[in-house]
């Protein structure tokens, strides 16, 4: 019984502290582009630097 006692404050506080950081992500916008994610992974956007315009790449 005194574990009763124990878990109840335990699993309320934790589902406290569950809600409060799910409404801290909702408010600070995390579910705002949920499509951009799933995008994101479909296609190569490449951060290198593109080839020089005058052809005078280095073939090896």
């Amino acid at each position: 019984m005194t574990n009763l006692l124990m878990l109840i404050p335990v699993a309320l506080m934790l589902g406290g502290i569950g809600l409060v950081a799910f409404l801290w992500a909702l408010k600070s916008g995390q579910f705002e582009d949920l499509d951009g994610a799933a995008n994101r992974i479909l296609f190569d956007y490449d951060e290198a630097e593109p080839p020089p315009a005058d052809g005078s790449e280095n073939k090896n």
